[in-house]
């Protein structure tokens, strides 16, 4: 396993060459490795899971330093508890509909194991694959880097930093609900994306 993350780390190096030295990329990447070491469903996947949450990490962390990695796109963090539902489907319409103008992240107070197929279905009926998508805990860099956080029933749970832009979306959790009972979330969570992406100056590609 050590030799997979090695390889991770070359990865990692590569891509931040000139932002981060090797000392700060082999740190992120192993304790991103360990948020998921012990509640990982897939094993084989874990190493696979530890870079693609340390390289959110790194990129939050070059814009907070003041590194362009991201340009001036803002930068949007939805918030719920498990990370498996509500917030996951926010960032898929989120991505889906910026393109390139923005970047959105999402995470949980208390992340589960992995994303419910109930919004996995609704949105595949959007033609948007969450699938690939993982439950992931909240780090310090990753909401210090946002430009609006967005939470979504994490109540006080949900961090707060100052200065940040923060807005409340009441929804109901998809949590154990069949598909149909999850599409008036899933628009719910379209429309009030499609605002935010209005409210934020950044054209809606579809």
């Amino acid at each position: 396993m050590r030799a997979r993350r090695t390889g991770r780390d070359s990865h990692l190096s590569r891509e931040f060459d000139g932002v981060f030295g090797q000392e700060t990329i082999e740190r992120f990447l192993h304790t991103s490795y360990d948020q998921f070491a012990g509640r990982s469903t897939i094993p084989n996947f874990l190493p696979h899971i530890a870079e693609r949450f340390a390289r959110q990490r790194l990129r939050a962390l070059a814009k907070v330093e003041g590194h362009s990695i991201d340009g001036s796109k803002p930068v949007v963090l939805f918030l719920c508890v498990h990370n498996a539902g509500r917030s996951q489907m926010a960032m898929g319409f989120f991505q889906h509909l910026a393109g390139d103008g923005a970047v959105a992240w999402s995470a949980g107070s208390e992340p589960g194991f992995e994303v419910n197929p109930s919004p996995i279905a609704a949105m595949s009926e959007r033609s948007i694959d969450i699938s690939r998508e993982f439950a992931k805990p909240w780090t310090d860099e990753i909401v210090r880097a946002a430009d609006v956080v967005v939470s979504m029933g994490c109540g006080d749970a949900c961090p707060v930093f100052p200065g940040k832009r923060y807005l409340d979306w009441t929804l109901d959790d998809p949590a154990g609900k069949t598909v149909a009972d999850v599409r008036p979330i899933r628009d719910g969570i379209e429309r009030r994306v499609r605002g935010l992406l209005d409210d934020l100056g950044v054209p809606a590609q579809h």
